[in-house]
């Protein structure tokens, strides 16, 4: 890890590691190789996890990984936030009302757009439907005066006339004056107040905040941060195991992901995976003498082999601080 680049901050809460800064989760894919799961949804789609945001979540043997090789630090997130002082509070707090102002303004004249061009489109095209009436009425008129000529002549037609001048009914008060309320624009005359909702904008990260100190509660060891209670992981030899063969693989060149679908710890890719397709699903055996069933041996050879990748046993020698691996493929007979 170059000295001019400062170490990734990785926020720990819970025991959980969190990365909240983009520029971050970019540097840990494409210079460390470490994926991690993006967990945050998006604010106008909350309902679906298609399309997921920050945070990035990182597993333990990832976040072990970052911080021996210097690349990381760990933050006790929570005590990191002091209490914020009333001068800070104020400056917070007008900001806040700097963006809500803001957001109303630029809201009621994007309302105030619409209104105008919604109402011009209405107008046009009730101007529209009404000629299409009038000449629907004078087609119809012309084509019952001819018929009533062909029928009865002159006579038939001014009785007709008549008839329907004393069988139409006389438009009523109401009726009159509804018809120019409802033909008027809405933006004409209106005296409906504007309202508009505004959105309270909340930082991803807390950098930002006057009241955030990271520096106090940052450990640059996994052994510091143990001390300090704030990371307890790896604590036993399984753990050990697990972050052992997942550093070994990580460091010839590989990029791993949650292999629980697919019966292991690990998935392993040869490059991104958003690229490649995983090669092994990897199983961990946290030592060289420990026993394995054959029917387990059948199942991982089994399993790999229908999705099309081969099962990579890991066994891990704790003294020597070493991985041996052992592939299994189901062969076919015949």
């Amino acid at each position: 890890m170059s000295s001019e680049t400062p170490p990734i901050q990785i926020r720990i809460s819970n025991k959980r590691a969190y990365v909240w800064d983009v520029d971050d989760i970019a540097t840990i894919r494409s210079r460390h190789h470490i994926c991690g799961v993006l967990t945050g949804t998006l604010p106008h789609l909350s309902q679906q996890n298609v399309f997921l945001g920050v945070p990035l979540v990182l597993t333990p043997e990832e976040t072990v990984l970052l911080v021996d090789i210097g690349a990381a630090v760990l933050v006790d997130d929570p005590n990191a936030h002091l209490q914020p002082s009333i001068p800070q509070l104020e400056r917070w707090q007008q900001e806040q009302q700097e963006s809500i102002k803001s957001q109303l303004t630029y809201a009621e004249t994007k309302t105030a757009k619409e209104s105008v061009h919604a109402g011009r489109a209405t107008s046009e095209d009730a101007m529209r439907k009404r000629k299409e009436r009038e000449e629907r009425k004078k087609a119809e008129a012309a084509a019952r005066a001819a018929a009533l000529i062909e029928d009865g002549g002159p006579s038939g037609l001014l009785a007709s006339a008549s008839t329907d001048a004393a069988t139409k009914p006389s438009p009523s008060p109401a009726t009159s004056m509804i018809e120019p309320i409802t033909s008027t624009p809405a933006s004409e005359g209106s005296n409906i107040p504007f309202t508009a909702s505004h959105t309270i904008v909340i930082p991803a990260s807390s950098s930002n905040l006057e009241w955030y100190s990271p520096s106090a509660c940052s450990y640059s060891t996994i052994a510091s941060a143990s001390e300090a209670g704030v990371w307890d992981y790896p604590s036993n030899l399984p753990e050990r195991a697990r972050c052992g063969v997942f550093k070994d693989l990580w460091k010839q060149g590989y990029f791993m992901g949650g292999g629980i679908k697919f019966g292991g710890e690990y998935l392993v890719y040869p490059g991104d995976p958003l690229r490649y397709h995983s090669h092994f699903a990897a199983s961990v055996v946290d030592s060289p003498i420990a026993s394995l069933r054959p029917m387990e041996i059948v199942a991982h050879g089994r399993l790999g082999t229908a999705t099309k990748k081969a099962h990579l046993l890991c066994g891990w020698d704790d003294e020597k601080q070493e991985v041996s691996y052992l592939s299994i493929e189901w062969a076919g007979f015949g």
